[in-house]
This record gives C-alpha cells, structure tokens and sequence, in this order.
C-alpha cells in the first residue's frame, strides 16, 4: 500500500513538473526580430548630355537642331567670267561643277547648313540638273531655260523658283552691279522661308567622325593639289594648303564676293560621259564610273553609282567599303571621261 502510494505521489510531481513546463514555455516571450538599418540612398549628379545632331550634307555636328529642319536651297549659278565672284558660294555646303555648252562650267550649289542673305547669280537649267536635285528634294531656283528641260526640272518633288514667275517677284532681282545675263540675284532667306513646310534634306554621302578618320586621310596617297579639264575654257584646279583645298580657275585664284579663296574640305572628282543628243552637254549620272576623293590633303581611288534619278551618288573603295568624307563642305567635280584629271604630287 505504502509502494503504490509512494508511486502515486512521484507521477502527480511528474505530471505537475511537465503542466508547469509546458506552461512556462507558452509563457516565453516572442523573438525580437533585428530591425534592418537603411541603405543611404545614392543621388547621381550625371546629367544625360543631349543627342548630337549632325548637319546632313556636311556631317557637322549642330549646335541648333532646329536649324537644319529648313528645307536645302540648290541653285544653278553661272561660273561665267562676267559672273564672278559669285555671291554666297563660300557658304555652300556642296557644289556640283557641270560642263555647258562653249566648254565652260555651271555650279549647282546647295545651301542648307548655312544660309546667307542672296546668292547668285543663277542662270538656266539644263537636262542634267534634274538627276542633281532630286536626290536632296527642297528648292531649286533658277532664270528659266528651254521650254522642255523646265518641264523636266518640273516633273521632279523639287519646288521649282524660276525668275520671272509670280512666285518669285518679291524673292529675285537683277543686281546693277552686274550685266545681264549675268545678274539675277536670290534673296535666299526670304525663298526658303516662303517654304518652311518642305522637308530637310537626306544625308547624301557617308562622313567619317574628323578629318584624319576620313577614308582619303588614312588610306589615300599625300598629294599637293589636282589639275582638272572640263573643256577647253573650263581648266579648274585644287590645291592643298591651311588644311583646306584651295580653288583656281584660269590659272588664277578663284574668289568669293569678299576677296576670299573659295575652299572645300573634300573634292570629289567623278569621270563622266557626257552625251549631246539634246543639242547641249548632259552629264550622264544614272550609272557608274571612276572616282577621286580628296581629303585631308590625300586622294584615294572610288567607283561611283547612282541608281536613279532620285538617289544618290555612292561612292566605294576597291573593296565595296563605303568611302567616308571628312566633315565640312565638298565640291563634286563632275568631270568628263573626254577631259582629264592630273594629281600632283606632294611636295
């Protein structure tokens, strides 16, 4: 009896030992979770710099986009004795040098990068100005020319400013200070204005990012100038000299309306045919052929196409690799496989 009573007394310590235990631990109070310390936050002040907008005919950076969003000025201007100097041609961001009947030379210059107040002095259109023009869309103005080459120049997306329409009273005059034909002058900033709702310009030819990345520059042979012959009263050179291309004609320097050297930061030299079926010179551009680039007082060897009448003239090396022109201003030499070009060596 004592045994069992002994027994019975150590399983109710038990059991109270294990209700206290159990509820001992209902009792504990809950971890404490560690409260994470803050991540100081990190303010960058980089600021993001504004996209660099490049002038599509020249491949200069801007520094006022809106300025480039104005449609291209071209115009055919007269590079006959009597015209000269010119006015506004050393603001031209290209210049296209074309054969004309007498073995003289016309320009077809484009102003879009920079605008200057007139230009001139313009003069006719001929059959092969359409294939120049097309490509950049815009404005072309012009005095007039044969009834069926203005119908050609018409049929293109080019406005089309002929001297002596209504269009153009209040944007054209003929200059005292020259004689006609040689005199008709365009107030360039008015015309263009008068079209703000053309587009800008496509890009025409590929630009490297500075003049020493230029394909001419790094892969081209140094040369001193070149010697062109358009016909026999057309012989215009280059020279390089302060980092630019030079011009001559008629063995003299060739000036702008200020008394200043006209000057180009690539030449590109393109060997034409030229036909006669219209009764004058047509440079034939829808094609391909032999090329010269110059730039950075070097030339190097191209092929040139043109695919149509609206796109551009492509220029590669003798690998099919695009050839890069140094950014600035060009003139396009366009010269006939019958006349001739002569580099000269460096000094």
């Amino acid at each position: 009896m004592a045994r069992m009573q002994s027994r019975g007394r150590r399983a109710i310590v038990t059991g109270l030992a294990v209700v206290i235990a159990i509820g001992a631990a209902g009792c504990t109070s809950p971890e404490v979770m560690p409260v994470p310390t803050p991540t100081p936050t990190y303010t960058s002040d980089y600021v993001t710099p504004e996209p660099v907008v490049y002038a599509p005919l020249t491949g200069m950076p801007v520094d006022d986009p809106a300025s480039i969003e104005r449609p291209s000025l071209a115009a055919k201007i007269d590079n006959h004795w009597d015209a000269r100097p010119q006015v506004g041609l050393e603001s031209t961001d290209l210049v296209f040098e074309e054969l004309v009947e007498g073995g003289l030379t016309r320009y077809m210059a484009v102003w879009h990068s920079h605008l200057p107040k007139e230009i001139g002095p313009i003069r006719s259109i001929r059959p092969m100005d359409p294939d120049i023009a097309s490509p950049l869309g815009g404005i072309i103005a012009y005095s007039g020319g044969q009834l069926r080459f203005v119908a050609l120049m018409q049929q293109t997306d080019v406005y089309n400013a002929i001297h002596g329409q209504p269009d153009t009273a209040d944007v054209m005059y003929r200059t005292s200070s020259k004689a006609a034909p040689h005199n008709v002058i365009v107030k360039a900033r008015e015309l263009v204005a008068a079209h703000s709702d053309l587009a800008a310009p496509p890009q025409l030819f590929a630009f490297a990012d500075s003049a020493d990345a230029s394909t001419a520059a790094r892969e081209g042979k140094a040369i001193s100038g070149v010697d062109l012959v358009f016909g026999s009263s057309s012989q215009p050179s280059w020279r390089w000299k302060q980092g630019v291309w030079l011009r001559s004609q008629d063995g003299e320097p060739d000036l702008d309306s200020a008394g200043n050297r006209l000057s180009a930061v690539n030449v590109v030299v393109i060997r034409v045919p030229v036909s006669y079926g219209l009764g004058v010179p047509k440079t034939e551009l829808i094609g391909s052929g032999e090329a010269k680039v110059l730039s950075g007082g070097r030339i190097v060897s191209a092929t040139w196409s043109k695919a149509s009448r609206t796109a551009p003239i492509r220029l590669v090396d003798s690998t099919g690799a695009v050839i890069r022109l140094a950014p600035g201003n060009s003139w396009i030499e366009l010269v006939p496989t019958s006349g001739s070009v002569s580099a000269i060596a460096a000094k």
